[in-house]
């Protein structure tokens, strides 16, 4: 692994973890009742992100 794609990977883990602490404080916040639509709104994010492409594909370190 090159040291470039040592670094894309490193960024999308960072944006990962980003993207599910601020859905955990969006459901602490509303405390729970909004879940799926939170949810779903990562999703959609993520997805255009191109971020949900590494759930399909395992780590390759």
């Amino acid at each position: 692994m090159g040291i470039f794609d040592k670094l894309k990977s490193q960024a999308r883990n960072k944006g990962k973890q980003g993207s599910d602490s601020a859905e955990r404080k969006m459901n602490e916040r509303t405390g729970g009742k909004h879940e799926d639509q939170i949810d779903a709104g990562q999703q959609r994010v993520e997805g255009q992100l191109g971020m949900d492409r590494d759930r399909e594909r395992p780590d390759q370190s």
